[in-house]
């Protein structure tokens, strides 16, 4: 009589999703005690509002670094969610600046202290296994990249520089953005108007140097929808 082959340990894959699904709840209380108490929070303060000890947080994550990097991925996935309708969105390409612009600014708005808190990476203990910020700029920057890119070639023009220019843009937009956040002397409408003014106004006179004159407000078809 043939055996029958056994499949995985029910109780090992049961256990496997109680603690993804404590890791996560951990992660959103270390969001809520971020957005209470600030991105200089402890260990101590996302425990209480867990309403758990320090060591059963220890108990699912290796270290405050690790817990880190679980809260900067799930921060990652608030902005991406946000930005993504953005960067996919086709139509002209001023609104499509301002669209991205706005959906990057509203979710630091929206989200100042776990901003802060990802950015400083003051409460890691020792050096992380990745740069959770740097990822998402080079994410960002690689879509803008091609959709630069699409806008140049469909005026037959060298689209060579799109890449550089797309790391240049995503920087100037975080800086600003940082300013605008700690100070917060114009409404966000207002700075991403000002800012998609600029970012346009860039484009703009790369095409009249090679004389070309297009319209902002004009979609260009076909464009290639960004995935």
């Amino acid at each position: 009589m043939a055996r029958t082959v056994k499949g995985p340990d029910a109780r090992r894959e049961r256990w496997k999703g109680h603690r993804e699904q404590r890791r996560a709840e951990f992660v959103e209380a270390t969001i809520a005690a971020v957005a209470k108490k600030g991105p200089d929070v402890g260990m101590e303060d996302v425990a209480a509002e867990a309403g758990v000890s320090k060591p059963v947080l220890y108990r699912h994550f290796t270290d405050k670094s690790d817990l880190y990097l679980a809260v900067g991925q799930r921060a990652t996935e608030l902005l991406m969610d946000r930005m993504g309708p953005a960067l996919a969105a086709d139509g002209p390409i001023r609104a499509r600046i301002e669209r991205i612009v706005d959906a990057y600014l509203s979710v630091i708005e929206e989200n100042p202290n776990l901003y802060r808190f990802v950015v400083k990476g003051s409460f890691v203990d020792r050096p992380v296994e990745k740069d959770v910020v740097q990822e998402d700029k080079n994410l960002i920057a690689t879509t803008l990249a091609r959709i630069l890119g699409d806008y140049l070639r469909a005026f037959d023009m060298d689209s060579g520089g799109a890449e550089p220019w797309a790391h240049a843009l995503v920087g100037m937009v975080q800086n600003a953005g940082d300013w605008w956040l700690d100070r917060q002397t114009m409404s966000r409408e207002n700075l991403s108007d000002y800012l998609a003014t600029i970012i346009w106004h860039a484009i703009d006179g790369l095409l009249r140097s090679a004389g070309v004159q297009a319209d902002p407000a004009k979609p260009l078809t076909p464009l290639r929808l960004v995935d």
